[in-house]
């Protein structure tokens, strides 16, 4: 692990504040370890007032005034269990936006052109066998 890394992994207990000096087996999982910490804190928000997927966090409302109230249980929440948004990685007010793949918009969920372009751009197969090498 590097050095500057091992301070990411310390961790605090009952007994003590350790830090690992190699990367533990088990945070290979640590993107579903997250999920379900965010399913676990945020389980009766999900999918009404806030979206949480792998680093992303959304707060969402129908209506402009609902947003306001949704943003501060968010806010509560998070400074309840005591979680850190990165301030550069935050927006707000967004009316639109790029996520996952997709644009998210008050008219809906579409697809982002800039993924649609690299296969729009591939170029033709040359022959019936680059053709079957997709199939096969």
């Amino acid at each position: 692990m590097a050095e500057e890394d091992k301070i990411k992994k310390t961790f605090t207990t009952m007994w003590g504040t350790f830090c690992y000096r190699v990367m533990p087996f088990g945070l290979k999982n640590a993107g579903a370890t997250y999920q379900r910490a965010m399913v676990t804190l945020f389980h009766n928000m999900m999918h009404k007032e806030i979206e949480v997927y792998v680093d992303v966090m959304i707060a969402k409302s129908k209506e402009g005034e609902d947003h306001l109230v949704n943003l501060k249980r968010l806010f509560d929440r998070l400074k309840e269990y005591r979680l850190r948004l990165k301030p550069a990685k935050c927006t707000f007010g967004a009316k639109s936006g790029k996520l996952l793949g997709f644009v998210v918009s008050e008219r809906g969920i579409g697809v982002d052109p800039d993924k649609v372009k690299a296969i729009r751009d591939l170029p033709p197969p040359s022959s019936v066998g680059e053709v079957r090498g997709f199939l096969g």
